[in-house]
């Protein structure tokens, strides 16, 4: 606890000393100087009650648009989540969410073993979007909630409003954001507080980073954390890995509180780098969204079906620094305050099936105490691990390889609170060379355009008798086309020859079926399309 006990000369007497232990009192008893509970601010990190650290890894879902979709939460915490943002609004933009609604999500949230970040979303884009609402305004409907958010400091952090800032002059983010802090304390809240940046939520003039400090400083309880949101400002490495660090090196707490992958009309995010850092400096991510969606290019679920989760969302959950490997559960739920026993190590693997591009592992299964829920399969090269699939049970196809080349895999098992085994034994196998499909055909077309670049789609399908499991899709650009990013498959390029090995839940192609690849790529003025394409090796038919 910050105290700001009052200075009082030394003066002789009886009457000088009460005066001194008043004052010490009175400035002990203001509310805005209430010790943080539940999750707390700890040398730049974010911690649980516990003392843990927890790193945030999850989705942001539009409940105030689509209050029905409750089954979203269950869905988001079973493929791996341990947090999610959840969109309320005060009613200055959109209806207003009720305390009774509110304490519903929070029951949900509690009830799937998640973290809710609850945050306004009328603030978006104050200054430059005229239907926007204030910080101020914001801080008055938390205040208005106090009752139902009151005791749950270990379970909600309170993100007080959206992107609160457009590109007008962003430098009048400060101050108001300021203000917001102080009046949620003043009020008694001691719940960790969630500021986004401005530039809607992106922070490109840097008023964020520049400031941050001086934000910090004036929470009285120092439980603030910052919040970036990424999308196509943040389309190099550098840019990423700089902001990132910026905080990190100041001690000053971070998030990515959205961030998205495909490339839209502004630019193409470096969503591998986002998450590849985030992992690697223990930030929390919340990808934008689960589903429902205006541009449905960011829907993670395509109509709030978990089962049909969109290229985008198996990149976010299932794709290497993804959720499904990464994330662990808040202590908080756990027995006796915080599973921290790993489960034991997998058995060694053993390879199968074998093929040009896939091997089917199985091994013997872990023990936990408190249950198994997942295996984590990595490919092994040297000291470098890099994510492979994931998986409840214990057996995985691993796809997208090259052939002819010896490929080593290792497993990991994770519990129920997150904690994971140490690595089983590795075993090494050599891919067989490329072979021919059964048949295949090539649907290739342009979809949208733009100066300088554009975005194509790819139809593969499978033409023969049987199924085609894995596969290496090739073909060579007839100008100077470059694919910027590609969902559905790992692009490479060399010059105009274009290499696409398939992903996970891409690679079986079934007897009469299809794939759909999507991409982005620059152009020149010309677009001419490609005339040929093979499949490991052999010639599809080009339609």
């Amino acid at each position: 606890m910050r105290s700001r006990t009052a200075s009082v000369p030394r003066v002789a007497g009886v009457a000088a000393a009460l005066l001194g232990l008043l004052l010490s009192l009175l400035s002990f008893s203001t509310p805005a100087q209430a010790a943080p509970t539940g999750f707390r601010i700890e040398n730049g990190r974010l911690v649980e009650a516990s003392g843990n650290d927890f790193v945030m890894r999850g989705v942001n879902h539009a409940h105030t648009w689509y209050p029905g979709e409750t089954q979203s939460l269950v869905d988001v915490k079973s493929l791996g989540a341990n947090t999610v943002r959840v969109v309320l609004s005060d009613g200055h933009r959109w209806t207003k969410n009720s305390a009774q609604d509110v304490a519903g999500v929070i029951a949900q949230c509690k009830a799937n073993r998640l973290i809710c970040v609850l945050e306004v979303h009328d603030t978006t884009g104050y200054g430059e979007e005229s239907a926007a609402g204030t910080l101020d305004h914001a801080a008055d409907y938390w205040i208005g909630l106090k009752e139902v958010l009151a005791g749950q400091e270990d379970y909600v952090i309170i993100n007080i409003g959206n992107e609160p800032w457009g590109n007008t002059n962003p430098a009048g983010w400060t101050d108001p954001t300021i203000a917001a802090v102080k009046k949620l304390r003043n009020a008694g809240f001691t719940h960790t507080i969630m500021v986004d940046a401005p530039n809607w939520g992106q922070d490109w003039q840097g008023v964020m980073r520049a400031n941050a400090k001086s934000v910090y400083d004036a929470d009285p309880t120092g439980n603030l954390i910052f919040s970036i949101h990424m999308y196509s400002v943040y389309d190099t490495a550098q840019e990423i890995t700089d902001y990132l660090n910026a905080f990190v090196n100041a001690k000053l707490p971070i998030l990515i509180g959205e961030f998205g992958g495909p490339a839209d009309q502004y630019g193409d995010p470096d969503e591998d780098t986002m998450m590849a850092v985030a992992q690697q400096l223990r930030l929390g991510y919340l990808a934008w969204s689960w589903s429902g969606n205006t541009d449905p290019i960011l829907d993670l679920a395509i109509e709030f079906d978990r089962t049909r989760l969109s290229s985008w969302g198996q990149r976010v959950f299932n794709g290497a620094n993804g959720i499904a490997a990464t994330s662990k559960e808040a202590t908080v739920y756990s027995s006796g305050g915080g599973d921290t026993t790993p489960p034991t190590a997998p058995g060694a693997p053993t390879a199968s099936e074998v093929t040009s591009s896939s091997v089917k592992l199985a091994w013997s299964a872990a023990t936990d105490a408190t249950g198994v829920t997942g295996y984590d399969v990595v490919r092994v090269s040297g000291a470098t691990e890099t994510t492979a699939t994931t998986t409840t049970g214990t057996t995985a196809t691993v796809t997208g390889l090259a052939p002819s080349t010896a490929h080593t895999f290792a497993v990991y098992a994770r519990d129920a609170a997150g904690n994971r085994s140490p690595r089983s034994a590795t075993v090494t196998v050599t891919t067989s060379p490329g072979g021919s499909p059964s048949a295949c055909g090539v649907g290739y077309r342009v979809t949208s355009s733009w100066p300088g670049g554009f975005q194509g789609e790819i139809v593969l399908r499978n033409t023969g008798a049987s199924a085609i499991n894995g596969w290496t899709l090739r073909w060579t650009f007839p100008d100077s086309q470059r694919v910027t990013n590609l969902w559905g498959g790992t692009a490479t390029q060399s010059g105009s020859e274009v290499s696409v090995a398939a992903a996970s839940y891409t690679a079986t192609i079934p007897a009469a079926g299809s794939v759909t690849l999507g991409f982005t790529a620059t152009r020149s003025t010309a677009n001419p399309s490609p005339t040929a394409f093979t499949l490991n090796g052999a010639t599809c038919s080009v339609s």
